[in-house]
């Protein structure tokens, strides 16, 4: 509402100054007051409707063309003092003068604003905040805010910093929630809800990137070029981003890495009891799943789906995405197994 206020209360101020200088130049007839203020009007509304068009121009674009503006301006001048050492006509000079501003103000503000990403003097708007707030940033991938898991994260406060979610992001979450196919329309609803939730939380700040890179199209390689840029840490549990990220040499929160190092610790030889759900991949092997969704592979157990069996721990795998445990019927049950109803 205060952006309307604002551009109505300049339509107003456009109207009533338009209206001035044309009584001025027509020694103030009305008619030429009327014909001045609505001039006025219509530049008012003209500027407005170039305001709107330029909503998606970034500070950071900005602050590239003015450093390509000053930096024509500044070599157009030295250019233009090294022509004035050659004889000639004094008349040239000035026309000399003009195209070498016209030019190196083009060409600067076209190479500044495309090599913005190597300028580090040039700061997006997103690190100004208060002194009293972290300046750690976390970028947020599309999986991990369909995950929903970051949201009760942010509730522990054990995560501070600022969250950061690209405009490139949300569009890919806006087409997965459009999408026609109903499971990934409800997963993208549900990660557009995640995102309210964390906009609506007092202990998280929650920002819009806008910044895009039009001239790359993988959305994992955009979030790992702006990580780069921003000196940011990326927050995912997609295992191919969290490789790519490490590879650029980006820091990388997995929430799959949280999961695992907050799992019960399993030692080769401990004793448990587990339900026989599927059979395996391999020869004879059946599989079964601890509560919180752990694999756990038994071996000589394919004939025993829909058994609990006690069974002793072989061997825990551990990766990014997720953890695997390797266990075999315990020798000698008798009484143990029994049919799960």
């Amino acid at each position: 509402m205060s952006f309307i206020f604002i551009r109505l209360f300049f339509t107003f101020l456009g109207t009533i100054v338009g209206y001035y200088a044309g009584a001025t130049i027509g020694n103030f007839e009305t008619l030429w007051g009327l014909s001045g203020a609505l001039v006025g009007f219509f530049g008012a509304l003209l500027i407005i409707f170039l305001e709107l068009k330029m909503q998606r121009f970034s500070v950071r674009n900005l602050s590239a063309a003015v450093f390509g503006l000053v930096f024509g301006f500044f070599m157009a001048w030295m250019v233009t003092l090294i022509v004035k050492l050659i004889p000639m006509d004094p008349k040239i000079y000035p026309a000399l003068n003009i195209i070498f501003i016209l030019v190196f103000c083009y060409l600067g503000m076209i190479i500044a604003m495309r090599g913005k990403d190597e300028f580090n003097l040039i700061i997006p708007y997103v690190r100004f905040a208060r002194q009293d707030q972290s300046d750690q940033l976390i970028i947020l991938d599309t999986s991990v805010i369909i995950d929903g898991r970051i949201a009760d994260i942010v509730d522990t406060r054990f995560m501070e910093g600022r969250l950061i979610v690209p405009r490139f992001v949300l569009k890919e979450l806006q087409q997965v929630a459009d999408s026609t196919d109903s499971l990934k329309r409800n997963r993208g609803r549900r990660g557009l809800d995640i995102l309210n939730r964390l906009q609506k939380n007092t202990h998280a700040v929650v920002k819009i990137h806008d910044e895009d890179f039009p001239d790359i199209k993988d959305v994992d390689a955009k979030i790992v070029k702006l990580a780069k840029f921003l000196s940011a840490k990326v927050f995912t549990n997609d295992f191919n981003l969290n490789k790519i990220a490490e590879l650029e040499g980006v820091s990388v929160l997995n929430i799959n890495d949280l999961t695992n190092a907050l799992k019960p610790v399993v030692l080769p030889g401990e004793e448990m009891a587990v339900r026989i759900a599927k059979e395996g991949k391999e020869h004879n092997q059946g599989v079964a799943y601890l509560p919180d969704g752990t694999m756990i592979v038994v071996d000589n157990a394919r004939s025993l789906i829909g058994q609990t069996i006690s069974v002793a721990v072989t061997s825990v795998l551990q990766t990014s995405a997720g953890r695997m445990i390797f266990a075999e019927k315990r020798e000698g049950e008798r009484n143990f197994r029994r049919k799960n109803r």
